[in-house]
């Protein structure tokens, strides 16, 4: 049976009926980051950004066979029989939607058989080009193994196994080698693995998961005489709260730091960025552990200034 797609469009539209593609094909899906600071500081010219940004993006998929199969917000999902087609297409749009304009793309692409209905695909390789679009950064193009196979692979950068949400482990692909920070996921965590369970401190521990949970703490303290294992308990709640965090827990070891002037490159080292790391952490919703802090004079004060700069 033939499959056909039509769609309306955002504003109305009915997209010409466009035949489906069968078999082994690759999936695409973008999207913007730090939206909502965009809408913010650019206002009401942000609308004509999005539009720019959405001409870019469908010129080129049209070049380069790729049908649109849904857009919803300032996200596009796309097929291409092709998957250098899908990568030729996606490193082309971001390279001229970073020449034209202030917003950064996350664009994720796999490739596999989901399932061909009259609406269009379903199935879990339709979750996973999604879950890899969503593990990338502003800039950055990911890959599946599953596309890697079937392109160039000339200036592609193993980023080795990811555990994303909902579909388990998958092997990425970076195109070309500028640094981001870790992929984000399920797991996107350096915490230590601790080789036993914690015995006691239960009600340590949901005080901190309360204080955690409340939107309107954003620093908490865990004190104590050494030895007592406030480090085991602090890593055992980050654990347990991590997935709440898009962007992951992460665990910063300042046992060996004393200067200042140290605290903020140690942190962007955990983060695995060397970027400024106010406005690194600016669109980042991530938790924080700082191990042994107390022994650097003045870091409360570079603390707070990282809490002021970054939104609640």
């Amino acid at each position: 049976m033939t499959r056909l797609l039509k769609r309306a469009t955002a504003e109305g539209a009915i997209v010409p009926q466009m035949e489906l593609p069968a078999g082994t094909v690759s999936l695409l899906f973008t999207d913007i980051e730090g939206s909502t600071r965009l809408l913010g500081e650019f206002g009401d010219a942000y609308a004509d950004l999005l539009a720019e940004h959405r001409r870019l993006l469908r010129a080129s998929f049209e070049r380069h066979g790729g049908i649109e199969l849904d857009t919803w917000g300032d996200a596009f999902f796309v097929v291409f029989t092709s998957a250098t087609g899908a990568l030729v297409s996606a490193k082309e749009a971001q390279a001229e939607l970073e020449a034209a304009s202030p917003i950064r793309l996350r664009i994720g692409i796999h490739t596999g058989e989901p399932i061909r209905t009259d609406e269009g695909y379903v199935g879990m390789d339709v979750h996973r080009a999604a879950r890899i679009a969503a593990a990338g950064h502003g800039g950055q193009i990911l890959l599946s193994r599953a596309t890697y196979e079937l392109v160039d692979p000339a200036g592609l950068l193993d980023l080795g196994m990811h555990r994303l949400k909902d579909v388990g482990e998958m092997h990425l692909y970076q195109v070309g080698d500028r640094p981001f920070p870790p992929v984000m996921g399920a797991r996107s965590t350096n915490l230590p693995a601790m080789a036993s369970p914690m015995l006691g401190r239960a009600d340590e521990r949901e005080d901190l998961l309360h204080l955690l949970g409340d939107g309107r703490v954003r620093l908490v303290t865990v004190t104590g005489t050494g030895g007592i294992g406030k480090t085991r308990l602090a890593v055992e709640v980050a654990g347990a709260v991590a997935g709440s965090y898009r962007d992951g827990a992460w665990f910063v070891d300042l046992s060996a730091v004393f200067d200042l002037d140290l605290l903020e490159p140690v942190i962007g080292d955990a983060l695995g960025t060397t970027a400024e790391l106010r406005g690194f952490l600016k669109d980042r919703d991530t938790l924080l552990v700082l191990d042994n802090f107390e022994q650097i004079v003045g870091a409360a004060g570079t603390v707070a200034s990282l809490l002021t700069r970054c939104p609640v």
